[in-house]
């Protein structure tokens, strides 16, 4: 008998194949019934919950804007998002803005409580995030800031700064540095580690200038100018509300000037 005889032998009335069936037997074993609807919403909500939790932890951060002192480019009140994966492997540069922890004692009663709702969306990442500062980086590990020359202007290293293109124009400040009562003081070296950083609106921020030790201080400690790089949670990357407002943010062409040095 040849191969083709044995294969088309007929089977009995009634019979299968041994393959035939029990291939179906294990289709029919293992098919499952879909899950009912209040399951499947349940699961979908956490796993958008997961999601918006690595997100906030990796990714981008919402934060608000809550003072003037941001002023021309952020307005109080404006929505932003913040991005982290540039300090992934790095570390923040002159000229990019920023948002960081409070070094001690810099926001005093600047923060807003939250409701119960929004407290809940915050930790998750769906609502902007307060409790932190927005500043500018003027000056890097090493850097050694001094205000100002004689136009006013910020110099970094020896070199003056034309921070016309982002520092408000306020006609109440002579210079782009003023701390109380003077335009004539100097910083730095930064130490290893650590940021000076500014407000663009120069006369309305409490920020790095601001928390120089005085002449005639007898109590001020040295070194509290400066924002540990461990307290940044990342760089601006756009505001996001209002949507008239809505822009990418990118580093001024100014620093570039000092990578050049």
């Amino acid at each position: 008998m040849t191969s083709e005889d044995r294969d088309s032998t007929p089977l009995r009335d009634g019979a299968e194949s041994r393959s035939s069936a029990s291939g179906e037997g294990r289709s029919s074993r293992t098919k499952k019934a879909p899950l009912p609807l209040w399951q499947e919403t349940i699961l979908l909500a956490v796993v958008a919950l997961v999601l918006a939790v690595v997100v906030k932890t990796f990714l981008v951060q919402a934060f608000y804007i809550p003072s003037e002192s941001m002023e021309p480019g952020l307005v109080k009140d404006d929505r932003i998002l913040v991005q982290k994966p540039s300090y992934w492997a790095g570390e923040p540069q002159r000229g990019d803005v920023v948002v960081f922890k409070d070094p001690g004692g810099w926001l005093g009663g600047a923060t807003r409580p939250p409701g119960l709702l929004q407290g809940v969306m915050t930790r998750i990442g769906l609502y902007p995030e307060g409790g932190h500062l927005v500043k500018r980086v003027i000056g890097v590990e090493g850097d050694v800031i001094e205000c100002c020359d004689d136009d006013g202007n910020l110099m970094v290293n020896g070199v003056s700064l034309d921070e016309s293109d982002y520092v408000k124009d306020d006609p109440a400040t002579t210079c782009n540095g003023p701390m109380p009562g003077t335009c004539d003081w100097k910083a730095g070296p930064v130490p290893d580690g650590h940021l000076f950083v500014m407000g663009d609106n120069r006369g309305r921020s409490a920020d790095s200038s601001q928390h120089l030790c005085r002449p005639d201080e007898t109590d001020c400690v040295e070194g509290n100018e400066f924002v540990g790089v461990d307290l940044v949670v990342g760089r601006l990357f756009t505001v996001i509300w209002p949507f008239d407002r809505m822009r990418l943010d990118r580093r001024p062409d100014v620093f570039e000037t000092l990578e050049d040095e």
